[in-house]
């Protein structure tokens, strides 16, 4: 679908990775309704001409009532909760409130949606590249601390059967762990560590962190393009180690130790992207241009200048 001129429903808009979607969605020309709970999250939407449209996952009256008119919609919200074994907290915001924005896309009389799910979504495959086809967790693999995990793909898959159910044309997108400015988990955590006067580095881990204009544009790009309806696309970050990302993270300027300690953390966890750089053309920013441009939007006690 053209994007430009276009209007587009954000769940979630206000959040750390909806932030950045409707910031690439304004960039791209289309008319943005941000469908949230607390408009007065992010303030600086109202002087960006943002309609905010007010609901709750768990309201699908209003719900339907804020895709009203639009062309598309983006399902972004979601609970996540570093402790991760709540699972009746994950299964009402994610497993229900996700049935309850596809229903409601379809009652608003809007056809295609695209829905923001994970890579925490696969069972293990060790260091095995994992790609979309993957096997996906059951509710039966719940256990004391994959709470949003399952949730994730539980969701997942009652997209998927009630958008069969409802003729409507969706695309899933599937992030690993994202970075990047306005983040409330990995990058302060990272940062505070790394202000400390002496702080751990880990080596040789391989976990995929992807910066979130990377997920955005990732989004953007699946919405853009037509063919990717009833397909899911990983969009994970480099397979570089993370002695690479801290030896950005450092070069970019931000938060670093008086004495930093490397401890080798052999472990890797990778997905393959091949889907998203063949059809869509996406492809991570590296690790230097994505932190800086982190640490340019929220400096997380950002140094003024780079040490060599």
């Amino acid at each position: 679908m053209r994007i430009e001129g276009s209007r587009i429903a954000v769940t979630g808009a206000t959040g750390f990775i909806g932030r950045h979607i409707v910031e690439s969605l304004l960039a791209a020309g289309a008319d943005v309704v941000a469908v949230v709970r607390n408009p007065d999250k992010v303030p600086e939407f109202r002087r960006m001409g943002i309609e905010f449209r007010i609901a709750d996952l768990g309201d699908r009256i209003a719900l339907t009532r804020g895709f009203r008119g639009v062309d598309a919609v983006i399902s972004n919200a979601a609970l996540f909760r570093m402790s991760n074994s709540d699972w009746d907290g994950h299964r009402q915001a994610n497993v229900v409130g996700t049935a309850n924005v596809i229903r409601a896309v379809a009652d608003a009389g809007v056809t295609r949606v695209v829905h923001v799910s994970s890579v925490a979504v696969y069972k293990s495959g060790g260091s095995t590249p994992i790609g979309e086809d993957w096997p996906m967790l059951e509710e039966s693999d719940l256990g004391m601390f994959n709470a949003y995990s399952v949730s994730k793909a539980v969701s997942e898959r009652e997209a998927w059967k009630l958008a069969s159910k409802l003729g409507l044309a969706l695309s899933c997108c599937r992030p690993s762990s994202v970075f990047g400015p306005f983040d409330p988990n990995i990058t302060p955590t990272i940062a505070r560590v790394l202000s400390l006067p002496v702080a751990p580095i880990p080596h040789l881990l391989r976990a995929g962190l992807v910066y979130a204009g990377d997920v955005a544009d990732g989004t953007l790009r699946i919405l853009r393009n037509d063919s990717t309806v009833g397909k899911s696309y990983n969009l994970t970050g480099p397979h570089s180690t993370s002695g690479e990302f801290f030896h950005a993270w450092k070069d970019a300027g931000g938060p670093w130790p008086g004495l930093a300690i490397p401890v080798p953390v052999p472990l890797t966890r990778i997905w393959n992207n091949q889907r998203a750089e063949r059809e869509l053309g996406w492809k991570n920013r590296s690790w230097q241009e994505s932190l800086c441009q982190t640490f340019e939007r929220q400096p997380f006690g950002r140094r003024k200048k780079a040490e060599g």
